[in-house]
This record gives C-alpha cells, sequence and structure tokens, in this order.
C-alpha cells in the first residue's frame, strides 16, 4: 500500500479577506469556494497545497499568540516554485501591479532565479525557477 499524498494548509492573517481574494485572484490564483466566506478565503496553489487566508479575528480563534504585523516583523516567508524565469517576472509583476511591494531585488545563480514580493498584508513570497539539469538535482 502506497503512501498517501498529504494536503497542506498554510495560514495566514490577512486584515481583510474580500480584497486578499481579489489581489490573489489578479495574479490568476483560483479559490476553492467552499471553504471561502467573509473570515477566510482558500486559495488553491495547486492540488496538495493551499494557504488559508483569515480574517484576524478568525485566525486569533486558532492561535492563541499576539498576531505580527507582517509589515514590521517576518513571521513566514512562502517560496513557490515555478516552471521558468518568465513565470517568476510575471507573477512578481502581477503581484505589484495588484497593489503588493515588490521586496528584494532580482536573485540569479545561474542555476536558480528567483524574485519576491510582499502582498497586501506584507506577507513575504518568494517565487523561483530552478533548472534541475544545471542545479545537479536531476
Amino acid at each position: 500500500m502506497g503512501r498517501q499524498s498529504k494536503h497542506l494548509y498554510i495560514n495566514l492573517p490577512v486584515k481583510h479577506v474580500k480584497e486578499s481574494k481579489v489581489f490573489f485572484e489578479q495574479l490568476g490564483f483560483e479559490f476553492q469556494e467552499r471553504f471561502t466566506n467573509s473570515q477566510a478565503a482558500c486559495l488553491v496553489i495547486d492540488d496538495t497545497i493551499n494557504v488559508m487566508l483569515l480574517s484576524h479575528k478568525h485566525f486569533q480563534t486558532i492561535s492563541e499568540k499576539q498576531l505580527v504585523d507582517a509589515r514590521e516583523a517576518s513571521e513566514v516567508i512562502i517560496s513557490m516554485r515555478v516552471d521558468s524565469r518568465k513565470e517568476v517576472d510575471e507573477l512578481v509583476e502581477q503581484a505589484i501591479a495588484a497593489g503588493g511591494a515588490p521586496f528584494k531585488e532580482k536573485q540569479d545563480h545561474g542555476f536558480m532565479y528567483g524574485w519576491s514580493f510582499q502582498d497586501l498584508d506584507g506577507h513575504l513570497w518568494e517565487v523561483f525557477y530552478l533548472d534541475e539539469e544545471r542545479s545537479g538535482l536531476s
């Protein structure tokens, strides 16, 4: 019997669920509507990875810890691998056009290329392409 794949749900607190949903829709992402309401939006990364954008109030029901203002302090960096250098640039440019902010300059290490942005709440998203043949990982 093979191992069943795991599903990953990353929970992020956001000030405004509706505005955050619109932001990520402008980047081309879809949402799982059955897990989306006024307090939460389920951002689909792929078949096994989702990011739950949770209102501050709802997030506090899950975590009793004090919320971090992601514009002032880092709590997490979400790194997402894409299929090409072009896709890295397109996604970050879309994020900036949708109201996000750039974060760090483009990084080009030959076999790996990346760029970063901050979403509407200041969460850090790193987008990168890895050339497996050049990296020695293939």
